[in-house]
């Protein structure tokens, strides 16, 4: 039975946990590079070796089975070594932004009650800051040029990591150097048999009331989106190359970018900061065959004159997720992609962190125009009355809910949310009540319409600010775009927008003028922005998405 093309609609997903599974990868591999990070590949045999030399480290320093560890770590070596190496011993890794606030970072510590953390150099000042709101037993900092290849370390400590403050080991501090001897004198037997179905991961997300929380996902989420994400590429994975620029604390980063390859067999490219000419850069010297990133990431590429010229008929897969891509910008990249010898078109997926990640990809062989596909093998899709479990016909607006294999265990410690946002039904399957708005069509593609949260209330109607969006984006000037809602006494919301030019576009009344007047043939007059507001750039948040909450 198929779902479309020779996507299946059933995997089989085994039971072993997500470092069994890479190792077992290993095994087959042995001398494949599984990561490349600044110019040094490290193969699946180096890797299943650091892994084990990691687990026993954290052994050794006192973490035990069930135990939660802060890995606040950019697209680093040493994050997936962690990764994969607490889950050996049965510990959980709870991956937070490094660049994440102070307050943040203690906020996150108390969430998941971690004890030990590990961070880089460039971080250091920051956690000891940290530690004055909230202790910590053992706190590990690792170094980028302890993972360079040749002279590179040297260069590196002499140009870069001299800047950083200089780390005072204790019994409380230790540099990765160290904590790897540890490892090396472990005698005890560290290894866990894992019950796979349970809590593996923790990643932060603001859920559906905007609070961040720590979501719990287990090993058999994270197997079974590598293997769903596998079979939804098309393409053999095994010896393919992503790149990895998405974060490791986000599920796009961590499940797709990392655990799939992983999985499969591939390299994945760490790209441990992203700017456009170090992105192009790699891209042109690697020529990997995946790219998956969000919205803004792609829009950038767009911009990259470092690009011109270059040859993308390397590519395999272009993936868009994290946030909705507008119908304009999807246009635009398709056409750079056909100007690059690129024989694919960007696929537009869905997800949350919620479920890990992807959910539903539009299929390599059929697209419909602001749909973002199909559902995943094993993963079912129904839209409901907001609010409650009633589905509602083809067509029809209203919640996302979804059920399946990658669907999380729960929030830490958020009872109530729990509730809301997990239903049982009469056959003991799990809906996740997803916070979005969207309809499916009778051939079971998907549209995802707004968050609820973000929908607008003008005078009793409802107003979506991606639509409006997409009609901002199709103007000749428009680069990016914005909408929101502010209060109004009488409108309860009026609608306001913020637009950033392109180049070679000046901010003008007749300009402003322009773009309302396209405006007024594609919308609604009741959902028309009350003022354009021209931006040099829009805030982002720290995975790249447009931060609408911080506009006003």
């Amino acid at each position: 039975m198929k779902c479309y093309g020779d996507v299946p609609f059933h995997l089989e997903y085994g039971e072993k946990s997500m470092c069994a599974t890479v190792l077992d990868t290993a095994a087959r591999e042995l001398s494949f590079p599984a990561l490349t990070f600044m110019g040094r590949a490290i193969t699946y045999s180096e890797l299943a070796a650091n892994i084990e030399t990691v687990a026993e480290a954290f052994y050794s320093i006192g973490v035990r089975p069930g135990n939660r560890v802060m890995v606040c770590l950019p697209n680093v070596p040493q994050a997936i070594y962690c990764l994969y190496g607490l889950n050996r011993i049965g510990a959980i890794a709870a991956m937070v932004h490094p660049l994440s606030a102070i307050g943040e970072i203690v906020y996150d510590l108390n969430e998941a009650s971690c004890d030990f953390a590990v961070t880089l150099d460039q971080f250091y000042a920051k956690f000891i800051e940290v530690r004055k709101q909230r202790p910590i037993k053992k706190l590990i900092i690792a170094r980028v040029s302890d993972e360079l290849p040749g002279l590179l370390p040297i260069l590196f400590r002499l140009t870069t990591e001299r800047k950083f403050p200089k780390v005072v080991t204790d019994d409380s501090t230790m540099k990765w150097k160290d904590f790897l001897e540890e490892g090396k004198r472990c005698v005890e037997n560290h290894q866990v048999e894992k019950d796979c179905r349970t809590e593996a991961v923790v990643l932060f997300s603001g859920g559906t009331t905007g609070v961040s929380k720590g979501i719990m996902l287990s090993d058999y989420s994270f197997n079974a989106l590598a293997l769903q994400t596998a079979a939804m590429s098309h393409e053999d994975i095994r010896h393919t190359k992503m790149l990895a620029a998405m974060p490791v604390f986000h599920g796009f980063g961590l499940g797709v970018c990392i655990h799939t390859m992983m999985v499969a067999g591939g390299t994945s490219i760490l790209v441990p900061r992203f700017n456009v000419k170090s992105y192009a850069q790699l891209i042109k010297k690697n020529r990997p065959n995946f790219i998956a990133g969000v919205p803004t990431l792609f829009e950038a590429i767009t911009r990259n004159a470092y690009l011109d010229g270059v040859d993308l008929s390397c590519l395999k897969g272009v993936f868009s997720g994290g946030d909705s891509l507008s119908v304009e910008l999807k246009r635009r990249f398709d056409k750079f992609l056909k100007e690059h010898n690129a024989g694919i078109r960007v696929r537009e997926g869905y997800g949350t962190t919620e479920c890990v990640t992807a959910c539903c990809l539009t299929p390599y062989d059929k697209e419909k125009e602001g749909s973002i596909g199909l559902p995943y093998p094993d993963t079912y899709f129904r839209i409901c009355e907001v609010g409650t479990d009633r589905e509602v016909p083809y067509g029809t607006e209203g919640e996302i809910c979804l059920a399946g294999p990658s669907v999380m265990l729960g929030y830490i410690n958020h009872e109530e949310e729990n509730r809301n946002t997990l239903h049982k039904d009469e056959n003991s399957v799990v809906w996740l009540h997803t916070g979005d708005l969207g309809v499916m069509d009778d051939e079971g593609f998907v549209y995802f319409k707004q968050r609820i949260k973000r929908m607008i209330v003008t005078s009793g109607y409802n107003v979506y600010p991606s639509q409006i969006e997409n009609v901002l984006d199709s103007h000749e000037a428009v680069r990016m775009s914005c909408v929101i809602g502010v209060p109004d006494p009488y409108k309860i919301q009026k609608v306001k927008a913020f637009v950033v030019l392109k180049d070679g576009y000046e901010d003008s009344p007749e300009l402003r003028d322009a773009i309302m007047e396209h405006c007024r043939k594609y919308v609604a007059k009741y959902a028309l922005p009350y003022v354009i507001e021209v931006r040099d750039d829009l805030p982002k948040t720290l995975v790249g998405k447009i931060a609408y909450t911080k506009l006003s």
